[in-house]
């Protein structure tokens, strides 16, 4: 008996429908995965070029107040994989989704690599401000923050003047803190009492 294909909508299609439908490779492709079998080979070891994650908002209209909440835990959660996967990022990318569902993407490229959280959201609150009469118009459904062009082995790259601050011991004592307690245990004073809504990666490590 000829092995079928079941659809979504619960029809079962035969492997020489698919071929007729999609072409001989394209048929006998999604035929042969859907049957678990891929001759492509699988490469190991490959780090992605970015880490991110985004946060749906809903359809009810947010104060900008309350989108910047979102945003900095956000960026607070990126920052943190970065850093538990020693890598550091250049480009920050802001992602937005409107309420008649059209997006956009900002992003700005540091003059260094960096891991730190204050450095990332500084940058990331930017793009947000520049981006508000596109999201006083439209409304905001989603938000999302990402960084890229990831160094391979955490390197940063020092830069004068070397009397600005460092915040890296900081964010090390809040990484230690969560890691023991939770993710919750140590919050922004402007997320408390508020219900953000649960982060959806949009990489991973």
């Amino acid at each position: 008996m000829p092995t079928t294909l079941t659809g979504k909508v619960g029809e079962r299609l035969r492997g020489e429908q698919l071929v007729t439908m999609l072409g001989k490779h394209g048929g006998r492709h999604l035929h042969a995965l859907a049957h678990n079998h891929d001759p492509r080979r699988v490469h190991v070891g490959h780090r992605r070029g970015s880490i991110g994650s985004q946060c749906a908002l809903g359809r009810r209209p947010r104060a900008f107040a309350e989108i910047e909440a979102t945003l900095a835990a956000l960026v607070d959660r990126v920052t943190r994989r970065m850093r538990a996967a020693d890598r550091a990022g250049r480009t920050v990318t802001l992602r937005l989704r409107f309420a008649d569902f059209t997006r956009a993407t900002r992003s700005r490229s540091l003059l260094k690599a960096t891991m730190q959280t204050r450095t990332v959201l500084d940058t990331a609150r930017q793009l947000l401000s520049e981006a508000r009469p596109l999201i006083d118009g439209r409304g905001l459904t989603l938000v999302g923050v990402a960084v890229s062009n990831l160094d391979r082995d955490g390197y940063v790259q020092l830069e004068l003047p070397f009397g600005v601050p460092d915040e890296s011991p900081l964010d090390a004592a809040l990484d230690a803190v969560r890691d023991r307690f939770g993710t919750s245990a140590v919050t922004r004073a402007v997320n408390l009492g508020r219900d953000l809504s649960p982060s959806v990666p949009i990489l991973s490590d």
